[in-house]
């Protein structure tokens, strides 16, 4: 195992090539690849009024909710119970892009498949929960579970556990970065032969009371109550603030040889990953959009790319003022002339904003738009902010040739991280 880690050529280590082999989004707007793609086509929002508490009383009421997602469609009653809602939409996520990537895990070494997955919040449910126990009834009533079921590392330590997975395992918390990092630290370990197949992603489940509440507090998040479907508005004049989702995205990512050698179908090829951090706020984004610059510059440069191969950005577009002014401005810093000419979209335009799970959501909108030669939509923008004047896809998807994507996530604490996707041609 040591000799095929350090495979040496003349000095240097072979930086092994990185696949994406399975996908499972489980999202506002679909459960599973094929519903959650065909909604985005079709401009589908995911919003709505939120249903999972009462929230009369607070001024935003709407959320992107995972509706569709029964837990006991997963899991035996019992273990459902032991699980938070983030644990719970991360296991199943895996159980589905492990199925999707027709991985026989039986017939893999299972210390050479790992799990690198995020969460930005973790637990927040049962953390809620277990509060008003302790407040209302006393210490002694408090759950033993109460810890390892709100940990944020337990997503990844329960993929393992259910799906007997002993390679390298490990959580990234990066608040709205983390899904992004997470694939980007799974690609890394892949290249330089850490492990030979690697489940990745994030996941959150953050529409509860408190986190709605904190949230609220911050003005940031949109107060357009009335219309839901029509409230996230990246890009927009009218944009006042981002609305909150929640799901998973998760992806099965395998070195090519791996791949290969199982015959494995192949949506796109891993090539460049960068990350920094703005050294500015704890929730504005740097002047000038230094940070997530600097996060695409190191990206396209681990790819050996230029700016102008760029076809498709998803943007991290979260319909804030100054997120979506800023990651515009830093576009046009690092692409200048092609900046005008890339096709850009926001996602969470339709899914909300996922925190630690965005990137990875968005992950897999990269891999679908690559393998579809279609690129999704931003809806709801129709008053467009004279700051915010590139090509964002408004309102209707758009058939085109997309043979690599780049993909931002920018996350309160001045986290900035890049991944870019390319069409696997061999």
């Amino acid at each position: 195992m040591l000799r095929d880690f350090f495979q040496n050529t003349g000095g240097g280590f072979v930086k092994h090539r990185v696949v994406v082999t399975g996908i499972a989004p489980i999202s506002p707007v679909g459960i599973g690849k094929d519903r959650f793609w065909d909604n985005l086509l079709h401009g589908k929002s995911g919003i709505s009024t939120i249903t999972r508490f009462d929230a009369s009383d607070l001024p935003t009421r709407i959320a992107g909710e995972v509706q569709e997602f029964n837990p006991n469609d997963y899991f035996e009653r019992k273990e459902s119970r032991r699980l938070d809602r983030f644990t719970q939409f991360a296991v199943a996520g895996a159980r589905m892009a492990v199925e999707d990537a027709q991985l026989n895990l039986s017939d893999e070494d299972s210390t050479q498949v790992g799990v690198i997955f995020g969460s930005g919040i973790g637990g927040m449910e049962t953390f809620e929960q277990q509060a008003k126990v302790l407040a209302e009834r006393g210490p002694q009533r408090v759950s033993p579970l109460f810890v390892p079921m709100m940990i944020g590392n337990m997503a990844a330590g329960q993929i393992s556990i259910t799906l007997g997975l002993k390679g390298p395992n490990f959580t990234v918390v990066n608040a709205c970065a983390t899904g992004t990092n997470a694939v980007g630290e799974a690609f890394k370990l892949l290249q330089r032969g850490g492990a030979e197949v690697v489940v990745t992603g994030g996941t959150e489940a953050s529409v509860t009371k408190l986190a709605f509440a904190g949230f609220c507090s911050m003005r940031a998040m949109t107060t357009y109550n009335d219309e839901p479907e029509k409230a996230s508005r990246p890009f927009d004049k009218t944009r006042n603030g981002f609305v909150l989702g929640e799901g998973a995205g998760v992806l099965i990512l395998e070195t090519l040889e791996h791949a290969q050698d199982r015959g494995a179908t192949i949506y796109a090829e891993v090539v460049g990953y960068g990350c920094t951090a703005d050294a500015h706020h704890i929730t504005a984004p740097s002047p000038e959009g230094d940070g997530a610059a600097g996060a695409m510059e190191i990206a396209l440069k681990d790819a050996n790319l230029f700016p102008e191969d760029v076809d498709y950005i998803n943007a991290h577009g979260t319909a804030t003022e100054l997120n979506d002014q800023l990651e515009t401005m830093a576009i046009k810093r690092v692409f200048k002339g092609h900046a005008y000419k890339v096709a850009i979209s926001s996602t969470k335009s339709m899914t909300g904003h996922l925190l630690g799970a965005a990137g990875a959501i968005e992950a897999i909108v990269m891999a679908m738009s690559i393998q579809k030669n279609k690129v999704p939509p931003t809806i709801n923008l129709h008053e467009p902010d004279p700051d915010c004047d590139l090509d964002y896809v408004p309102n209707q998807a758009r058939e085109m040739d997309v043979n690599i994507t780049l993909s931002n996530s920018l996350g309160f604490g001045g986290h900035n991280a890049t991944i870019v996707f390319k069409e696997f041609k061999g």
